[in-house]
């Protein structure tokens, strides 16, 4: 048995909650009220904008030039895609 299988049999009632849970199964089958929809996206939105910040802290921190890079690289992603759909959704 897998590492992953193992958690989710030890954890079982919770990992059911998590992916059968009304909202993630309204989303799956199209039936999630859009206002609630919207909601996801605001604080969807929200916590990417706090992610690119982690990333930005992360190239700040990084000891070489390439680290550097790399953590910029995954900054401008986040910072252009992700939010960027979400803004213009919301």
């Amino acid at each position: 048995m897998s590492f992953f299988e193992r958690l989710k049999t030890d954890a079982s009632a919770e990992w059911r909650a998590y992916t059968e849970h009304p909202f993630t199964n309204g989303l799956a089958d199209g039936s999630l009220a859009e206002a609630a929809f919207r909601h996801y996206l605001v604080q969807d939105y929200l916590f990417l904008t706090e992610f690119a910040r982690a990333y930005a802290l992360s190239v700040y921190k990084s000891p070489k030039l390439a680290d550097m890079r790399e953590a910029a690289a995954g900054l401008s992603a986040h910072a252009t895609c992700s939010t960027r759909e979400c803004a213009a959704i919301c």
